[in-house]
């Protein structure tokens, strides 16, 4: 059978939709929380409670047999997505959440940048451009001199990045071992490298904040096992559009649902940088290259 045939769009159309509303749940949960409970421990407890979802892959540790410098390149994830992982839950608690939702589409565009830097890929300069023209959406966001910029959206500056890293890492590792492997070895080393972190600033949370941060981990299970989906039924140009509607389930859901008014601004810059990804994945179907850049989902934690 060839690749073609096997391609399903509109099934990958269908689990991309889901895979959105999904991650829109997500943080939709993550606000309803608050902030009573501190960023980093609120990541810790998602992720040491997700770990229940990982029982079924425990075969696939057994049988890998990893050498030294892979542990030490998973360690690295670990560290980079833990980090981002507390900044994404310390920012939405305290902005909106498109202003979230906008500033997480910056994450592809640096992994462009450190796969030119440190994988060596070609950036031509189309692709120059588009970063350029993504970064220019970001400043659109959060339009320095004319408004506030507040600790949240200085940490979804940095949370970008380190989910960059984290996702360049997981590129090398995905071409060396099992997906099955590089899924279980993230949630541990981000469950224990989040734990001394949520142990400097421990709030016994309640139950029912408990119950909140479970539904978080079970909808970012579910998410990234759609998104999985999506994949396999079309190509990524097929669904990488779709996963721009996050940006409008997120406008909709801070309005109606929180109260927080639509930003013409947050809107306008998130749709130039989602154009310059779109460009970005487009080139890279014409060119037929492998590429190297996630799909925006793939960014979520």
């Amino acid at each position: 059978m060839n690749e073609g045939a096997r391609y399903s769009p509109v099934k990958g159309i269908f689990w991309m939709l889901v895979t959105g509303f999904l991650f829109v749940g997500v943080t939709a949960l993550v606000k309803l929380n608050g902030t009573r409970i501190p960023a980093a421990e609120s990541a810790f407890l998602r992720y040491a409670m997700g770990l229940i979802f990982l029982l079924p892959m425990i075969g696939a540790m057994r049988r890998a047999r990893l050498t030294r410098r892979q542990h030490g390149l998973f360690w690295l994830r670990g560290i980079a997505h833990s980090l981002g992982v507390a900044l994404w839950f310390f920012a939405m608690a305290r902005i909106p959440i498109a202003d979230v939702t906008a500033m997480n589409y910056l994450s592809p565009i640096y992994v462009t940048i450190g796969a030119a830097l440190f994988l060596g890929e070609h950036l031509a300069a189309r692709r120059i451009l588009a970063v350029i023209v993504a970064l220019l959406g970001a400043l659109i966001i959060l339009r320095p001199g004319f408004r506030e910029v507040g600790a949240g959206h200085l940490a979804m500056l940095f949370t970008a990045v380190f989910f960059a890293t984290s996702y360049l890492v997981a590129k090398m590792m995905s071409d060396e071992t099992n997906p099955s492997v590089v899924v279980v070895m993230l949630s541990l080393t981000v469950t224990v490298g989040l734990a001394p972190l949520a142990a400097m600033n421990w709030v016994t949370p309640t139950w029912g904040e408990l119950a909140v941060l479970f539904a978080v981990a079970a909808l970012a299970t579910a998410g990234h096992f759609t998104m999985s989906m999506a994949f396999a039924a079309a190509p990524v140009t097929v669904t990488q559009p779709v996963s721009f509607l996050q940006l409008v389930w997120a406008v909709l859901l801070g309005a109606v649902v929180f109260g927080e008014g639509v930003d013409p601004w947050v809107v306008t810059g998130g749709l130039v940088i989602i154009g310059s990804i779109a460009f970005i994945t487009w080139r890279e179907a014409v060119l037929k290259r492998r590429m190297r850049t996630p799909a925006v989902p793939a960014t979520k934690f």
